[in-house]
């Protein structure tokens, strides 16, 4: 499955738009807590084990929206877009949310 963030696909022709697709993973509060445990693995003001798992949620996210595109018999998804959002769940608590989009076409 093709992926691109933009709205073309260089080399390919697009012949059919099939609608938009997504897909989202969320971490949970001990993602956090161990975050959080776990300090002493950053380093230059960055944590190994706390980006390994956000690429993990991402590529869950991916995956689900590649899933997505091809259910609706989709070649390639164009205009992808991830996010990330922090949902709070009061106090002390929270988990984050990766999202993407795209839109589902038939390229050749």
């Amino acid at each position: 499955m093709i992926s691109v963030t933009t709205d073309t696909i260089e080399g390919r022709q697009i012949s059919k738009h099939i609608g938009i697709v997504t897909g989202e993973a969320i971490l949970g509060a001990n993602i956090f807590r161990d975050f959080f445990a776990g300090i002493r693995d950053i380093v230059g003001g960055r944590s190994a084990a706390y980006e390994k798992e956000l690429r993990k949620a991402r590529d869950i996210a991916i995956t689900e929206m590649h899933q997505a595109a091809e259910s609706m018999g989709a070649n390639a998804v164009v205009g992808v877009d991830i996010d990330y959002e922090n949902i709070s769940m009061g106090e002390g608590g929270g988990m984050l949310m990766v999202s993407v989009s795209g839109t589902a076409v038939i390229v050749r």
